[in-house]
């Protein structure tokens, strides 16, 4: 029997953000006996186990933040010189793809690939004159280039995104398609009756989601519509920031904090509009899903209009005007109605299992 191709990802850790559930989704739907995946990460996450019990290895490198510039490098290199024996490497890391790949180039490693995410850069204003610097080695590293969006390519490929392969962020819609059962029971274990308006949001506690902004709808929203609760499902270094904010307000009785959950195909049955006021976005997962799920999205004009897969369910509103989206909550109506069909996700090439078929063909075609 053939041994499969392996593949090392290159991330920070593997927990639930947008591209890790997507390489997940890709890991779980490939014929693992042909391209299995392993990872060099610098943390612990929350997906190690199930990688482990799919066969894939993970090696584990310090962060630069721990160690700084020149311990970092001197580990990339390290690891890539003693596990030269991969043939592709394929890195998520934005603009710091450029320190990975370049330490790849060196070990000789012949097919590397950089993923871009994303449509901007977090962090400090330091942090962000580092990854410009790290970004250079992108354009003399990499030999292969992907990104989920038009916008990320422009973003992070300049005037080399017409050679970037999209490759859109798929789903399994048949875990995120409406189930009314599942929508009742959710809303009963979490105390919350049939007439209530449910705002939800999926995502990290970081800057470039803006939840201060998603508080400020909802704390204007309860004058004009006190029956209604917000969710928000995640974690990240501002949460504790945005549950001060909230008691500030009086609302701790009306937003729930979920945390990260390994159930959100569930707990976005319960919402009955998605609010994503992202300052910017790659192509987000949880809005892909959401559409699945049949859910009306109010989002950021800041997120490419990629995202909207023509189902009428996505209406972009400015991040300048909280009151635009405080109207325009308070005179939606719940509505249960939300089957959407199979195909539309088949034909938008958003289904898990094609993207699959399309990235393991990929890395077939580059490991000959």
């Amino acid at each position: 029997m053939e041994t499969p191709i392996r593949v090392l990802h290159v991330v920070v850790n593997m927990n639930r953000g947008g591209a890790e559930t997507l390489i997940m989704n890709l890991y779980r739907n490939i014929d693992r006996s042909k391209v299995q995946f392993d990872f060099l990460t610098c943390k612990e996450g929350v997906f190690d186990k199930e990688i482990q019990e799919m066969g894939g290895k993970i090696h584990r490198i310090p962060y630069i933040t721990d160690v700084g510039h020149f311990r970092y490098i001197k580990a990339l290199n390290e690891f890539f010189f003693t596990h030269n024996e991969y043939k592709i490497v394929h890195s998520h890391m934005d603009k710091m793809s450029g320190l990975v790949l370049r330490a790849a180039k060196k070990a000789r490693i012949p097919v590397r690939i950089s993923h871009s995410h994303n449509t901007s850069s977090e962090g400090s204003i330091a942090a962000k004159i580092y990854k410009n610097y790290a970004a250079i080695y992108i354009k003399t590293s990499a030999t292969n280039l992907i990104a989920c969006s038009k916008a990320a390519a422009e973003w992070l490929f300049n005037n080399k995104s017409n050679e970037v392969k999209i490759l859109n962020n798929g789903i399994d819609y048949d875990k995120f398609s409406f189930k009314p059962q599942i929508r009742n029971d959710i809303r009963k274990t979490l105390k919350i009756d049939d007439k209530t308006l449910v705002l939800g949001h999926i995502g990290r506690f970081c800057e470039p989601k803006n939840h201060d902004f998603i508080i400020e709808i909802f704390k204007e929203l309860n004058r004009k519509r006190s029956n209604s609760i917000l969710i928000l499902v995640g974690d990240g270094p501002l949460k504790p920031k945005i549950e001060k904010k909230v008691n500030e307000y009086g609302l701790k009785d009306k937003v729930k904090f979920l945390g990260i959950r390994n159930d959100v195909e569930q707990v976005i049955q319960a919402f009955d509009l998605f609010v994503f006021p992202s300052f910017h976005e790659g192509l987000p997962l949880t809005l892909i899903e959401a559409q699945a799920a049949g859910l009306p999205c109010l989002i950021s004009k800041n997120i490419t209009n990629e995202v909207d897969l023509g189902l009428g369910l996505v209406d972009y509103l400015p991040i300048t005007d909280i009151n635009l989206w405080v109207n325009k909550i308070a005179n939606f109506s719940i509505n249960n109605n939300r089957n959407i069909k199979k195909h539309i996700f088949i034909e938008k090439e958003y289904d898990i299992t094609k993207i699959a078929a399309s990235i393991q063909e990929y890395y077939l075609r580059l490991a000959r």
